[in-house]
């Protein structure tokens, strides 16, 4: 993905550049001799002029690359892939070493934290007392009214909110309620009401609490807009997947219960207003969709239980679509921008790749589905591909590493010192990828075709969010606390 898009900014000449231009034909009109100019030599004026074409392409790489280190703007980071390009970025830590700040969080989430500047952004939910006669919608499976054994919640009264930090003190800026009352679905008694990470562009904070509406905050806080985009249905388990930005669009996946009311929604930004809405046949899910920028175009690639689909994220126009996961769609697609990874793990196991490009139609059992694996993936952790190969990660933690390009197994089996299990999904920085586990322990492990865990970080706190990195420090949403870890040494 091209720097200039991947961060919401456009490559334009900043004030430094600028600075440095003017500099330099400064230099000339200062001189005694105003002809100066005229009388150079061409060559030493295409000299000069290579040298501040060179430092203003040095001054922009470098805003480019800052901007990039300073922000984690949505779900799983600024292109959706849990990987961070920086190098200064903390590897040891516990409950108190390397620990810059801790601060309580009220109410359960399982959303994660977002960062832009010197702001956080989460998101939560506080339960209230309950509510006589209040109880969730119905659910129907197969013409039979059904509920799961560990759907909670809507007889109760809730209070949702979207809440700012300070990055660098943990400092409370702001906090806004969202929405109060009784839920419409309930949720898994392991889960939460806000389970959604939120997203942002740099000027608004955008938060999605499925059925009780999106909501668009600027950064002091003022509610811009809010929108219901539906009664949605979640089988009481709850809305999982996040919103995603295009441009323009906050693009939000919504499929529901046995998919005759399923539909993906793009909402303009400034307004909330609905930008176009497309229906798909896909029973409930919660994976979050990607924008993925090829060489050709940019495709918004969702995953399904009984297809998978790319639209034109800038219409909503199909542009192809295959065989779904055949199971619970909850991991993200992970990609390199010419593969694309499509996985899932319960009840099935499944894993398959898609080479991207100008796909068209129905791509199942043709060349375009490069390789297939039957193990090896998560129910809930999405894999994460770093550099050559995707790592695919079970609940428990157990590891296979994959050749991204031909799926051939590297190694298989890699395992992490202690039984655990695992719903946040991985992250990656310097050659390294975290995992963290239930029980708040995250494992470094060693990227490459060996396995090797290089060390076990002991937060002492239930973790079920994942993390995210910005400017060398990385943010970790405990049950009770969010920390943010700092090497003292950096």
């Amino acid at each position: 993905m091209n720097a200039s898009t991947q961060y919401g900014t456009r490559l334009e000449w900043n004030k430094p550049a600028v600075a440095a231009s003017h500099a330099v034909l400064a230099f000339f009109i200062r001189r005694k001799e105003p002809n100066m100019i005229s009388r150079t030599p061409v060559r030493a004026l295409l000299t000069l002029f290579a040298f501040v074409c060179l430092s203003v392409g040095t001054l922009l790489r470098t805003s480019s690359v800052a901007a990039a280190g300073a922000n984690w703007p949505q779900w799983r980071g600024p292109d959706s892939q849990g990987v961070s390009l920086e190098k200064n970025v903390p590897v040891e830590w516990s409950g108190t070493k390397n620990v810059k700040w801790k601060v309580p969080l009220q109410g359960r989430a399982h959303s994660s934290p977002i960062v832009w500047g010197k702001k956080i952004f989460l998101t939560t939910a506080v339960e209230g007392a309950k509510v006589p006669g209040a109880q969730a919608m119905k659910h129907t499976i197969e013409g039979k009214e059904w509920r799961h054994p560990d759907s909670v919640g809507a007889d109760r009264r809730y209070t949702f909110k979207v809440l700012c930090f300070d990055r660098d003190t943990g400092k409370l800026l702001w906090e806004k309620t969202a929405f109060e009352g009784t839920p419409y679905d309930d949720y898994h008694r392991k889960s939460s009401y806000a389970a959604s990470t939120p997203a942002t562009d740099g000027k608004m904070v955008y938060a999605f609490f499925g059925a009780e509406g999106v909501y668009a905050y600027d950064f002091n806080g003022r509610l811009a807009w809010k929108q219901d985009v539906g009664k949605l249905g979640t089988v009481g388990m709850g809305t999982g997947t996040s919103p995603v930005l295009f441009d323009h669009l906050v693009i939000l996946q919504c499929d529901q219960e046995e998919g005759a009311d399923s539909f993906i929604v793009a909402l303009d930004k400034k307004t909330g207003k609905q930008a176009w809405r497309v229906p798909r046949k896909v029973q409930v899910s919660w994976s979050t969709p990607i924008i993925v920028r090829t060489k050709q175009r940019a495709e918004l690639i969702t995953s399904g239980t009984e297809a998978v689909i790319s639209y034109d994220p800038a219409t909503g126009k199909e542009l192809w679509r295959g065989k779904g996961v055949e199971s619970n769609a909850i991991p993200t697609p992970v990609t390199d921008g010419e593969l694309v990874i499509l996985s899932a793990g319960y009840p099935q196991k499944r894993a398959f790749a898609v080479r991207l490009g100008t796909l068209s139609g129905d791509v199942t059992d043709t060349p375009a589905v490069v390789w297939k694996q039957e193990k090896y993936t998560a129910y809930v952790p999405s894999p994460i591909l770093y550099g050559e190969y995707v790592y695919m990660m079970t609940d428990r933690g157990i590891l296979a590493c994959i050749d991204v390009k031909t799926g051939k197994i590297v190694y298989e089996g890699g395992r992490v010192p202690v039984p655990a299990t695992f719903m946040a999904s991985p992250v990656a920085f310097a050659d390294k990828i975290l995992l963290t586990s239930e029980d708040g322990d995250t494992y470094v492990i060693k990227a490459g075709p060996k396995h090797e865990v290089l060390r076990t970080n002991q937060l002492g706190e239930p973790v079920f969010a994942s993390p995210a990195i910005a400017d060398g420090m990385i943010f970790i949403r405990g049950e009770k606390n969010l920390y943010c870890i700092s090497d003292a040494k950096g």
